[in-house]
């Protein structure tokens, strides 16, 4: 399901003083087992580098846990012999709306 389908986002007009943030498509190749082209993906990036705090933004959040945690998380759940369970999650952006609005170009 694409981008579009799920209302990700929508056009409006940029204010005039409104902070605007670049775009960047990536263009990855996922391998089969033998190294040949599987699938082509494609995939549209915000340049969140381009962006500064206090300006652009007041905070930021990222889905991603630093490993001393998860070593922590790993050695406490093997002292206390509970049951740990994995799971990917695809597309969790998209579960969440935003309360900013944000100018990309």
């Amino acid at each position: 399901m694409s981008l579009r389908e799920k209302k990700v986002w929508r056009l409006i007009p940029t204010s005039k003083d409104a902070s605007v943030v670049g775009l960047k498509w990536f263009f990855p190749n996922k391998l089969d087992k033998v190294g040949n082209i599987d699938q082509n993906k494609a995939r549209l990036v915000v340049k969140g580098y381009c962006q500064e705090e206090g300006i652009d933004y007041e905070e930021k959040f990222a889905h991603v846990a630093r490993l001393e945690s998860i070593c922590i998380f790993l050695a406490y759940a093997t002292h206390k012999k509970f049951e740990v369970y994995q799971m990917d999650v695809k597309c969790a952006f998209l579960n969440r709306e935003i309360e900013e609005t944000i100018y990309v170009i």
